[in-house]
């Protein structure tokens, strides 16, 4: 009888939330010795399908959640082709961060099917994770270690040779400009290094599918900018990438499918600009006036193919068609823009425009 030792690899710190195990194989007979392994009397590990050619790297269908009596992700379905870059959108407590969890396996789903790379999760969980890149929201880098020393310990994760890691990791430093801080130690370096650090870390795999969850939050201008241009080269190298953001401008840049959740439930899912065509309108005016101007105001745009929405002093004109001619009329009113409409606009449309709590 052969004897497989199956050596378990975390793939991210030990103790966090989110750490993930990955599966190596050794095959060897009665005497293998492996201080930590766990030696398992089997003939051969379990054989993975191969990929059917599927262009889709993430396929759900009927995904769903339940906590108890509450339903938090209810029968939703979507597919991530090769090479996209999908925004996954929503309110708070809207349900996206208990679905990413399900598709990395951290919460285990109630109802539905999920295939990532073609392969059946959670049951090739393992296989699955060593594809995945993943950027937390959180940051969870090794405050003890230094730049180049946190990459090289995650590259040992994946028991990547080091002569491969060596390269990756100078590669990496150059590619998101942190060659020069190689020495620093975590807690010298600005938020934006953390962020682009937590991106290099997220690459040393060479991950096929690449989840970004708010990978730009707190960040000035100048490092949001810097991340875009190198997720953009990414994206042109063919990666995947499932998106979460509140920044909306970024998910508009980055992604060529948007998917919006709200309730649990996805309210819409298609390509951006296209949604927002069809669901809002061309252009916006926002205009701000006294209640007896925007009376006179919601009359005017009535002959215009246009949808309003009066919040408080302020009315919202998504109009559907060109309305110059009604510019004169807006400039007797008080202040006022008038701009494309945005995904931000689709957003508030679909979701609300109140806070919730989670």
């Amino acid at each position: 009888m052969l004897y497989c030792v199956k050596r378990e690899t975390i793939f991210w710190e030990e103790g966090c939330d989110d750490a993930v195990w990955g599966r190596e194989w050794w095959r060897g007979g009665e005497s293998i010795g492996y201080t930590g392994a766990m030696i398992q009397a089997i003939s051969q590990p379990e054989s993975i399908p191969e990929a059917l050619g599927s262009q889709a790297v993430v396929s759900v269908f009927g995904l769903t959640k339940r906590f108890g009596e509450r339903l938090v992700v209810n029968n939703i379905s979507f597919d991530i082709q090769r090479g996209q870059c999908v925004g996954f959108l929503g309110p708070n407590g809207a349900g996206k961060t208990t679905c990413i969890n399900m598709l990395l396996g951290l919460v285990e789903k109630s109802a539905g099917k999920i295939r990532i790379f073609d392969l059946e999760a959670p049951r090739f969980h393992r296989e699955i994770k060593a594809r995945i890149g993943v950027v937390p929201q959180a940051d969870s880098l090794d405050p003890d270690l230094s730049v180049e020393e946190n990459l090289h310990t995650y590259a040992g994760y994946f028991r990547i040779p080091r002569r491969i890691a060596r390269a990756r990791v100078e590669e990496l430093l150059h590619f998101f400009a942190l060659h020069n801080r190689r020495e620093e130690i975590i807690e010298h370096l600005s938020g934006g290094q953390r962020r682009r650090l937590l991106l290099a870390r997220a690459l040393i795999n060479e991950p096929e599918l690449l989840i970004l969850d708010e990978p730009t939050i707190g960040l000035d201008p100048q490092a949001r900018h810097l991340i875009w241009e190198r997720l953009a080269i990414l994206q042109a190298r063919g990666t995947t990438m499932l998106l979460t953001s509140h920044y909306l401008e970024e998910v508009s840049r980055l992604s060529q499918q948007v998917l919006i959740l709200d309730h649990g439930q996805v309210v819409v899912q298609g390509e951006p600009q296209q949604l927002i065509t069809d669901l809002v309108g061309l252009e916006v005016f926002e205009v701000d006036g006294t209640p007896s101007e925007l009376d006179a105001l919601e009359v005017s745009f009535r002959q215009c193919n246009a949808t309003q929405e009066r919040v408080g002093d302020k009315l919202y004109v998504y109009a559907k068609e060109d309305c110059s001619r009604l510019v004169k009329v807006v400039g007797t009113s008080g202040n006022w823009i008038r701009r494309p409409a945005n995904l931000e606009d689709l957003f508030i449309q679909l979701t609300g425009r109140s806070l919730r709590e989670s």
